[in-house]
């Protein structure tokens, strides 16, 4: 039977939203929610009837907000906000990001603040359970009112207006309404201003991150060791007696998971005593690189998870008589963790990089030139690392952080944006692209080790470059590379590794993560 989650009320993580996403969970109202949610929806009703003068239910919008909008009006306004709003321009986010608009929104508004009708959240809700989901434009939002250009497009089909995904094609909402025989929503006082004012455009791109993030994370720390091992890298540096002397627990974390990982390690005991001082920072340096990465991560992952339990839209309706027009719209809490998690997510890539070049340079007893026996003729891996700086150039130019910019809107009245969309949109792309040049340290990596046999590393280490091996064979010559950086891309983003890695861990009773892992191995 499937796990349900109750909008409203249960506490909503990265991972629930995630798999409510992927139809592993079932988000329900409950009688509970309705109560609270039509409390709110009279007190607006109250508002409207007596005449009180509170924005976005009888006045306009923004630089409007002097404008009284009468009672037979009231209507009219809230469709013409979504209309007027919905501009957003650009690709279309990926369906499932918008997926989880719908989710994170649904949540917000059962809390019973928003002033929504029963009846609108429940046709959201249907949306969800049967996959009709809204197309929305990539480009258009601020993150200062919320995500109004983007969450405008999500609500538009609730109106009978719009587009929403139908397979692989975008239809008229209208069609798919007709289709299910549903009439567009009637929307009430106050409602349209519920459904775009919000941060759940930029909160679905930070949940996604989060996940993503920390799968990348986690094959980050498996690769490098898999690369230490590949070029006889010292244990040294991830001795807990260095660490314990600057205790950044994220350090600390990183430092032990290497060192149980390399424990009795046939390799690292053929060259205990060779003549080398100490290493490039690239693998002397993983665990204050890396985790500080996960400090980041850490950041915002208990930042997303505030927000995605919050109210976010405006005003607030408190109660019939304490409505509140406030910021709670604004994007600032999670821009600057999403420029920040952008910003450490690279340093993953950057130093990825310096690792694969140093797979190159044939400085280490028995690894060649260009990990390849035989050069001149071939070029061996020579120019994965061209892609590999490729991305870390890219992605140092996407590290420039969105929220340090703001343009003034709504003729002045928005006179801060955060900008924090465009954030949530540069995080992921530098995620992908790390993801890519992660793949290419895969591959030198497990080429770097081949050439230590019949040393052994240990059972975790063996076992992953055996799950390697399963898709991408030893190279002896040159030859096209399009599928194999397919399958290592593979191998990281289905998390594949890092399975394999803990079941021999349980299996054998290994020792793999290091200290703290429950608080920086889930989300």
């Amino acid at each position: 039977m499937i796990k349900t989650f109750q909008y409203g009320i249960d506490q909503l993580t990265c991972r629930l939203a995630l798999e409510i996403m992927r139809g592993e969970r079932k988000g329900i109202l409950n009688e509970e929610t309705k109560k609270g949610i039509e409390r709110s929806s009279e007190h607006v009703q109250h508002i409207v009837r007596s005449q009180q003068i509170v924005y976005g239910v009888n006045t306009g919008f923004g630089p409007l907000c002097t404008s009284i909008i009468g009672a037979n009006d009231t209507r009219t306004l809230q469709e013409n906000l979504l209309k007027s709003h919905a501009v957003g321009v650009g690709e279309p986010i990926a369906r499932n990001l918008s997926k989880l608009m719908l989710i994170l929104k649904v949540h917000a508004l059962a809390k019973g603040f928003s002033g929504i009708q029963w009846e609108t959240i429940e046709r959201i809700v249907w949306h969800i359970d049967n996959d009709v989901i809204p197309v929305v434009p990539k480009q258009g939002s601020v993150g200062a009112s919320g995500d109004l250009a983007p969450l405008s497009h999500l609500f538009l089909p609730l109106i009978g207006y719009g587009k929403v995904w139908s397979d692989t094609r975008q239809c008229d909402a209208s069609a798919i309404l007709r289709l299910h025989e549903l009439s567009p929503i009637m929307l009430g006082a106050k409602e349209g201003l519920a459904l775009i004012n919000g941060t759940q455009f930029m909160a679905a791109h930070a949940v996604v991150a989060v996940a993503e993030m920390q799968n990348l994370m986690e094959n980050a720390d498996l690769i490098a060791t898999l690369m230490l091992e590949g070029l006889n890298g010292s244990i040294k540096p991830f001795f807990p007696q260095l660490h314990d002397l600057r205790p950044h627990p994220c350090s600390q974390y990183v430092a032990s998971t290497i060192y149980n990982l390399l424990q009795d390690s046939q390799i690292v005991q053929s060259h205990k005593n060779c003549a080398r001082v100490q290493d490039p920072y690239s693998l002397r340096c993983i665990p204050q690189i890396h985790g500080a990465s996960r400090n980041a991560w850490l950041h915002l992952k208990q930042t997303t998870e505030i927000e995605i339990n919050s109210v976010t839209d405006n005003p607030v309706i408190i109660d019939q008589d304490l409505i509140i027009s406030g910021g709670s719209f604004h994007g600032q809490p999670i821009a600057l963790p999403m420029d920040y998690a952008t910003l450490a997510i690279s340093e993953i890539g950057n130093v990825s990089d310096r690792r694969v070049y140093l797979s190159l340079e044939g400085d280490t007893p028995r690894v060649p030139k260009l990990l390849l026996a035989a050069t001149g003729l071939n070029s061996g891996f020579m120019i994965l690392q061209y892609t590999t700086a490729a991305l870390a150039s890219e992605n140092k130019n996407l590290c420039f952080p969105a929220s340090a910019d703001s343009i003034p809107t709504s003729l002045g009245q928005e006179d801060h944006v955060s900008m924090g969309s465009i954030s949530g949109r540069k995080l992921l792309q530098v995620i992908e692209n790390v993801s890519h040049i992660l793949s290419i340290e895969l591959i030198c990596a497990a080429q770097a080790l081949d050439f230590h046999r019949p040393l052994t590393s240990t059972p975790i280490i063996e076992t992953i470059h055996q799950v390697i091996r399963n898709h991408i064979p030893h190279i002896e010559k040159d030859q096209p590379m399009t599928d194999i950086l397919t399958s290592a891309r593979m191998l990281i983003t289905s998390g594949e590794l890092v399975s394999h890695a803990m079941q021999v861990s349980e299996k054998y009773n290994i020792p793999y993560l290091g200290h703290q892992a429950s608080i920086y191995n889930q989300f």
